[in-house]
């Protein structure tokens, strides 16, 4: 019978994850399969493959054809390779022990270059990740900002209204505007100052004409003194 090397599905919708099986060719995706030789999880990146090298590496040597996808999960596997080295040890190009060798060279290389790929990923997460919260607190301090801004300008306002309906109160309750008595002021001083000025005109003018009284008192008084000084010489 046709074997073939595939995936059968498994796992939650949108989360899938797969089973590498060998199974008859004429049997459904999912169906009954002959052997179970590994996993392959692609929601993890880079991708998560398990398998059980040495049955991989027996059942393609057999003539298990894998699909596509399971192919490219052999190559990264480095099924493939292996395969290769162990034609090569068949033919008698190379011993076994070679063969191990490059083998197990590939596998630590290749484990190499998957341990940098994946801090390379991890790096680049983090750094976009903090690229992304500076850009979120760029965008919340400027949100702050013009909340802060427009807070202020209705404070402003409602402190303007307050003193208008504060002005607009007085000025119904004196009903007389601030302005027009500022402007009243002077004219208020100024006839307050001729009044005052007209009152004391009269004694001003009384002082006037009390003045030559005085004087008159003070040339009559030599002549008193005169008539004192005569009266003796009459008796």
């Amino acid at each position: 019978m046709a074997v073939k090397i595939r995936l059968a599905r498994r796992g939650r919708k949108k989360l899938a994850m797969f089973d590498v099986v060998v199974a008859d060719a004429r049997a459904p995706r999912d169906g009954r399969f002959v052997e179970k030789i590994g996993t392959y999880n692609p929601n993890t990146n880079p991708a998560t493959v398990v398998l059980n090298e040495k049955q991989a590496i027996q059942w393609v040597l057999n003539g298990a054809q894998p699909t596509d996808t399971v192919r490219a999960i052999l190559s990264y596997k480095g099924i493939m390779y292996a395969k290769h080295l162990q034609v090569g040890v068949n033919k008698g190009a190379i011993t076994q022990e070679q063969a191990d060798a490059k083998f197990e060279a590939w596998k630590a290389e290749k484990e190499i270059s998957i341990q940098t790929k994946a801090s390379t990923l991890q790096q680049s997460k983090a750094k976009s990740k903090a690229a992304r919260l500076e850009a979120e607190a760029k965008v919340s301090s400027t949100r702050a900002e013009n909340i802060a801004a427009k807070n202020k300008v209705a404070e402003e306002a409602l402190v303007a209204s307050v003193v208008e309906a504060i002005n607009e109160a007085e000025e119904e309750a004196t009903g007389v505007e601030v302005d027009e008595i500022v402007a009243e002021a002077p004219a208020a001083v100024e006839e307050s100052v001729v009044a005052e000025v007209a009152e004391e005109a009269p004694v001003a003018e009384e002082a006037v004409e009390e003045a030559p009284a005085a004087e008159e008192a003070a040339e009559e008084a030599p002549a008193a003194e005169e008539a004192a000084e005569e009266a003796p010489a009459a008796e």
